[in-house]
């Protein structure tokens, strides 16, 4: 059984992209298949890792009833604006209706060169491959929305990535791929009327109720990246380049090149090494969300309404209202996070004490949280044993207490994740799966991660932060 294709974006935005076609791959080989969202989205897994499956997730063949496209978009990239990127290594095969009834695209990334390549060769490797895999399925287990991977292949060839490396191609999942750069690409162009059949399509597919209501619109994408963004930080994790291609209107976390979580607490934690003056900083990142959207906003001006001045001060008073939102959803998430009972003026005090307190001693963020539910249940000491200097935190665990909601322990837990990708663990995995040609270390880690509020017996070493002799770590954008 094949995959039953739509092609609402190909059919309703001519225009917007290229149609295309992914090369095919010499020796196409399934590494990863996600079987639960293959499950989830009504599709034969069989019919997946048949050669012909194989052949349709890694581009090489345009199966009956897809329009594989290259989707166009502009973007800024660390403040500086690109009015033409594009999917230059990616393809739209199309669109999948899951037996709920919702619309995703099946989306590749590596399939090889297209119109938007800029000079690339267009493919991916395999250790960028999986990253992106696993980080998608962490952020699932935790809760965040997110774009997931169905599988993840090799093609037989090989790229050259510093060195020679295996060939790959993600299949991912999404419930859209329109970005806030896919509005600049028009913008930029002064192309209104695309402008307008681009909103008209993304309102129709994620905000139906909200027909021709464009400043709604904006309101719905600022409310969806603050919920997503004060998820984000109440994990500690860290996207590395949130740059306006990489920021999708559905609210979903998408490209997951130089992500990674934080060990030790700080809001300038940087990991990307092409961030070098930290503007994707982990403290950053709500700053840059409300920027992105201001960009958006200009976009969809002329939309809003005819007379500029009114269209601003509209579309100013719905971006600037995106920190409100954050901050409420982020302090509601905290206070799930300590345990405390109802709502409280003095909360975002009591939190921002101690999280300064773990900035100054770098506090691993992950065992902070576990370890205070075990003070929630009367014993102090694994929570004490973090801090070099544990007299601020004696002294906070005091107006703690007074808030504290009886029996906190088990909800603390749910709330906060006992398994984390932890850096050093992914890149273990991600080395033996490529250099070592062994999946075990990540199918494990995948699967620990699966589960991340559940601890369990004989895990212990992957709640751990990375020793001291892993040495500082930088990410780099792979896919």
């Amino acid at each position: 059984m094949g995959i039953r294709f739509q092609n609402s974006y190909a059919e309703q935005l001519a225009g917007f992209f290229a149609a295309w076609q992914g090369d095919a791959a010499p020796a196409p080989a399934l590494v990863m298949l996600n079987h639960g969202l293959a499950d989830e989205l009504g599709l034969d897994a069989d019919f997946l890792a048949s050669p012909e499956g194989r052949a349709l997730l890694t581009g090489g063949t345009a199966p009956a009833g897809a329009v594989p496209l290259a989707m166009a978009y502009a973007g800024h990239q660390f403040g500086g604006f690109s009015p033409q990127l594009g999917d230059g290594r990616a393809l739209l095969l199309g669109e999948i209706i899951s037996p709920q009834g919702a619309r995703y695209d099946l989306h590749l990334k590596g399939s090889g060169r297209t119109p938007f390549s800029r000079g690339g060769d267009g493919k991916a490797v395999l250790g960028p491959v999986l990253r992106e895999y696993l980080m998608g399925e962490a952020m699932q287990a935790l809760g965040i929305p997110t774009t997931r991977a169905l599988a993840a292949l090799t093609t037989g060839e090989t790229i050259i990535r510093d060195g020679a490396r295996p060939g790959a191609v993600l299949a991912r999942v999404a419930a859209s791929h329109i970005r806030v750069g896919t509005f600049q690409f028009f913008a930029a162009r002064g192309e209104a009327d695309k402008l307008r059949q681009l909103a008209d399509y993304a309102i129709a597919r994620h905000d139906p109720a909200l027909k021709a209501d464009y400043l709604g619109f904006l309101a719905a994408v600022v409310a969806r990246q603050a919920k997503l963004v004060a998820q984000w930080m109440q994990v500690g994790f860290i996207h590395g380049v949130m740059n306006t291609d990489n920021m999708v209107i559905s609210g979903e976390t998408i490209d997951y090149g130089p992500c990674a979580f934080l060990d030790g607490y700080g809001p300038d934690v940087v990991f990307s090494s092409i961030d070098s003056h930290g503007r994707y900083a982990y403290g950053n990142q709500p700053v840059i969300a409300q920027w992105n959207l201001a960009r958006l906003a200009e976009c969809l001006l002329g939309l809003i309404d005819e007379d500029t001045d009114r269209a601003i001060a509209k579309a100013t008073e719905v971006v600037n209202g995106f920190m409100p939102q954050y901050q409420t959803a982020w302090l509601a998430g905290m206070r799930r996070k300590f345990g405390l009972a109802g709502e409280d003026a003095a909360d975002l005090a009591l939190a921002e004490d101690i999280l300064a307190v773990m900035h100054a001693q770098r506090v691993d963020f992950t065992l902070f949280f576990r370890h205070l539910a075990k003070a929630a249940a009367g014993d102090d000491a694994p929570l004490r044993a973090l801090f070099s200097d544990p007299a601020p935190l004696v002294r906070w665990l005091a107006g703690w207490r007074a808030r504290l909601e009886p029996d906190a322990a088990p909800g603390m837990n749910q709330t906060n994740p006992a398994y984390i990708p932890r850096n050093h663990l992914v890149e273990a995995a991600l080395d033996a799966a490529v250099a070592q040609k062994d999946m075990a270390p990540f199918q494990t880690l995948l699967d620990v991660l699966g589960d991340p509020f559940t601890e369990r017996a004989g895990l212990e070493a992957y709640t751990q932060p990375a020793p001291e002799s892993f040495g500082p770590f930088q990410t780099f954008c792979g896919t």
